[in-house]
């Protein structure tokens, strides 16, 4: 599963100097693609709301859990810096892995975005490969597998 939290329906027209102009529809498009050649089939889901990526979460457990899907590759955008539901919702379902990503180095920008809620509860984290770093952490959670 493919999660894209809030604004990254904008990738493409928003900050394109930060996260370039690839559209969030091409993102997708190369995360099915790198997922098929590892095996896999994605599903993607962008949410502007808190509440909706919480209740993917929570469903994507419950799937993991019955062996239906491999985990999850979230970039929950802002809500990084803010949600300690989201942190609550990945630590809820664990053993599955949730792997963080985000298109810039969140950690040469300003400092508000230097802090994670949701890196202690992720099982890995890749950020500042722009949006190359999807493929890598599809290819990271398959090699979890």
């Amino acid at each position: 599963l493919l999660l894209n939290g809030p604004n990254l329906n904008l990738l493409g027209t928003r900050e394109p100097a930060v996260y370039g102009a690839t559209t969030l529809a091409d993102v997708e498009a190369r995360c099915r693609d790198t997922a098929q050649r590892l095996g896999f089939t994605l599903e993607a889901l962008q949410s502007n709301h808190e509440g909706a990526l919480i209740d993917a979460l929570h469903a994507a457990g419950r799937r993991f859990q019955a062996g239906e899907l491999a985990g999850v590759v979230f970039n929950p955008g802002a809500f990084t810096h803010t949600s300690v539901a989201l942190f609550d919702a990945i630590s809820g379902v664990k053993p599955m892995p949730v792997i963080e990503v985000h298109i810039s180095n969140v950690h040469a920008r300003e400092a508000f975005r230097h802090h994670s809620y949701v890196s202690p509860a992720a099982a890995g984290i890749v950020v500042g490969f722009g949006v190359d770093g999807y493929r890598l952490a599809i290819e990271g959670l398959a090699a979890r597998t």
